[in-house]
């Protein structure tokens, strides 16, 4: 009888077998992505575990819509470029200034937040009101940031040195500590230091008419353009929006980034544009 019964069951614990095989090999593999965990309101960790911030929720919704799970790894942003180059990550939701020198080098989406700055100073100073007020003075930056590669590229003309920190809350605690005079950052992140430190506030703002995008490898251009259509779609849905005003507590410019699209993929006028006109698919 047992014998009987184990030739029955043995077809159909195969049959089980095969198909959760089958299930596992049908599962896409997950999307790779890094962030700088501690560049807040972006990313910063959850007490829970894992990461939270706009590109994280950003990132997360853009798995969903193409079908994938997401795994968000945090390292220094200097790091980040050389591997996701290197292969270990399919793009990176760390917000990334757009230039015409790195889109050399990676394949940028279409942008989706504006990238302007401001200089984060202690709130009893008011020596700094414009740009040429730096002249002699420190400002610090996040290595290998869009910040400074623009304090680099403006430094002989104002005159300041450059201190160079693995964070960005690492340079706003140069300032707050006095080794630094001024913090060069995002409009984003420095409003968010500002709400959390009380002893900092900004100055003014500096307009880069740049912006940020998400960045692929060169020869990665489906995956840049999978995930630039879902961005498009977004901004059409108004979900991007919603992340924008969620997070940095204001509705977004209807003339920018996180509202219109180009006509294609990638950053008009830049190097890996796509200038063939992409009408979105949405789902």
């Amino acid at each position: 009888m047992f014998r009987h019964l184990k030739s029955l069951l043995a077809p159909l614990a195969f049959a089980l077998i095969a198909g959760a095989a089958g299930t596992a090999a049908a599962q896409p593999a997950p999307l790779r992505t890094g962030v700088d965990p501690n560049f807040p309101p972006h990313a910063f960790p959850k007490l829970s575990g894992g990461y939270q911030g706009f590109n994280v929720e950003l990132g997360e919704e853009i798995a969903k819509r193409l079908g994938r799970r997401i795994e968000i790894e945090g390292a220094q942003y200097s790091a980040l470029i050389p591997a996701l180059n290197a292969g270990k990550f399919d793009f990176l939701m760390a917000p990334t200034t757009v230039s015409p020198e790195r889109a050399k080098s990676v394949l940028f989406t279409e942008g989706y937040l504006e990238n302007n700055f401001t200089l984060v100073v202690k709130k009893d100073r008011n020596d700094i009101q414009r740009l040429e007020d730096l002249k002699g003075k420190t400002i610090a930056v996040n290595k290998g940031s869009g910040p400074e590669e623009w304090a680099r590229n403006n430094q002989a003309q104002y005159g300041y040195e450059i201190a160079v920190y693995g964070t960005n809350a690492d340079a706003v605690q140069a300032v707050i500590s006095g080794r630094g005079d001024a913090n060069l950052a995002g409009v984003t992140p420095s409003a968010w230091a500002v709400k959390s430190t009380p002893a900092i506030k900004t100055t003014f703002v500096i307009k880069t008419g740049s912006v940020w995008a998400i960045p692929f490898r060169l020869d990665d251009k489906a995956g840049r353009d999978q995930v630039s259509n879902v961005l498009k779609c977004m901004k059409l849905d108004g979900s991007l929006q919603k992340l924008h005003t969620k997070w940095f507590g204001a509705e977004p410019a209807a003339d920018s980034a996180t509202v219109v699209s180009p006509a294609g993929h990638g950053i008009p006028g830049l190097f890996g544009y796509e200038a063939t006109s992409a009408k979105p698919v949405c789902k």
